[in-house]
Parts: structure tokens; C-alpha cells; sequence
């Protein structure tokens, strides 16, 4: 009984680094619900029905508890990366914009529909308003957005 109890154990102690430590699905999270479940399988081969049953439900219970008192007790917060990423990409500025309708600019890349823009010396993320643009062609903004332009081919 005891090689049944350390197996079960052995496995929640696996599934909490698997949980908390390691995401994803790895070694540990399977080797944990193996241990578990041999555990369990064991406790019914040798031990019963009844012992088996019991072992089976004393496991999940026993999981479940673990699971919310380390997520209760703030174990999440003390292991967890604690950054975040708060810049963006190629903002269009609303109160001071480098960019308004109607600058000239020119494709740098495709736009098929999306692609790079330079205007007015910078570069910008741009999408063509209705069909492929080529690269190196002369484009007019037709709508800025915050993380993008609209622009149609420029026709003279």
C-alpha cells in the first residue's frame, strides 16, 4: 500500500510541475498521470474493487485540493514571469501623425493586399484599398488607421 500511496503522490508532485514549472505537454505531466494511473491500477489488481475504488476517488480528490490550494496561496504569482509586453509595432500617432490622407508615398514590398509603405521617409504596414499593388509604385493614403494605411495606386 505504501509503493501505491508514493506513486500517487510521486505523480500530483509531476502534474504541479508540469502545471506550474514547465508548460505544455512533457515528460513530467505525462509521467505524472502514468504514476497516477498505475497507482490506481495497482491499488485495484492487488487491493479490490472496494480499495480501488476508494484509491481511485482519494486521487482525484487529493489532485483537486492540491491544484486550488497552490493556485489559492499565490504559488502562481511567485513562480510566474512577471513581464509584459506593452509596446507596439508601427503605430500611426493620432495627435501628431506622420501620415495623413492624401501624402504620396511608395511601395517598398508587394501589397497583395498588405505590405510596407514609405511615406514621408517613414516606413508604415499598408493595405491596398482594392487590388495588388507592385513593389515600387506610387501610392496616395487613402485612410490611416492605428496600425495601418489604406492606399490606392496613385493615377495622374
Amino acid at each position: 500500500m505504501t509503493l501505491i500511496i508514493f506513486l500517487i503522490i510521486l505523480g500530483i508532485i509531476l502534474f504541479l510541475i508540469e502545471f506550474l514549472l514547465v508548460p505544455g505537454i512533457t515528460v513530467a505531466g505525462i509521467g505524472g498521470a502514468i504514476l497516477m494511473i498505475g497507482g490506481v491500477i495497482m491499488a485495484y489488481h492487488f487491493h479490490g474493487t472496494a480499495a480501488g475504488n476508494y484509491t481511485l476517488i482519494g486521487t482525484a480528490v487529493a489532485s483537486f485540493i492540491t491544484i486550488y490550494f497552490v493556485l489559492k496561496t499565490k504559488t502562481w504569482n511567485r513562480i510566474m514571469l512577471k513581464t509584459s509586453i506593452d509596446g507596439k509595432v508601427n503605430v500611426v500617432e493620432k495627435e501628431n501623425p506622420n501620415v495623413k490622407v492624401g501624402d504620396i508615398g511608395e511601395t517598398v514590398t508587394r501589397l497583395n493586399p498588405m505590405g510596407r509603405v514609405l511615406v514621408n521617409g517613414e516606413n508604415f504596414e499598408g493595405k491596398s484599398e482594392d487590388k495588388f499593388i507592385d513593389q515600387r509604385s506610387i501610392v496616395e493614403v487613402t485612410k490611416v488607421l492605428s496600425n495601418k494605411i489604406i492606399v490606392k495606386l496613385k493615377t495622374d
